[in-house]
């Protein structure tokens, strides 16, 4: 399965990272645009004027992670799409530039079912999507998952519940398949 993770997933570390590991370990192909790192880069200023150069790091990483993920811009498919935010239709150009399958996205409203039928790609809810993934690959998923949650134990430097973590990502029914 290849999926368009829109800048609102890349946002929060713990998820972008439980996506990122979910790819590494081969359970979807990600697929970004310049644009749509661009925008998560961009969103990170509200924490600090030092966070926009951390988020531009983290990007390059991701895209030398997964180079075959990133999709050039594609304003010919642009111009001929139509969605309630004007702003996202680059994620939609994206998406069908690259014949995902997917956009993993927490703007539902932004991306109506019926026009993303109609170039054959549905919304993913990130919950939905890895709770998904999980009930496919469960083993692979909670090493993931497991993981970051180490990584971010380790870098805050004192005990982190797995539960928590997840709802604060917003991952509910990943959380509760876990057990967590």
């Amino acid at each position: 399965m290849k999926a368009v993770l829109d800048a609102c997933v890349l946002y929060p570390t713990v998820l972008r990272e439980i996506l990122q590991g979910a790819a590494e370990a081969g359970l979807y192909e990600p697929v970004f645009s310049e644009r749509i790192l661009r925008e998560w880069v961009l969103a990170t200023a509200k924490l600090g004027p030092a966070a926009p150069a951390i988020a531009a790091g983290e990007a390059a990483m991701l895209g030398a992670a997964f180079p075959k993920a990133l999709v050039r811009d594609r304003p010919d498919i642009e111009a001929r799409l139509l969605l309630p935010d004007a702003n996202d239709v680059h994620v939609l150009a994206t998406a069908i530039a690259s014949s995902a399958d997917a956009i993993v996205t927490f703007n539902a409203q932004d991306f109506p079912g019926h026009v993303l039928a109609a170039e054959g790609i549905k919304r993913r809810d990130p919950d939905g999507f890895l709770w998904e993934l999980h009930s496919y690959h469960p083993d692979r998923m909670s090493q993931v998952v497991e993981a970051v949650r180490a990584k971010a134990e380790s870098i805050s430097g004192r005990p982190i519940e797995l539960k928590p973590l997840l709802k604060r990502a917003r991952l509910f029914r990943l959380a509760k398949a876990l057990g967590a």
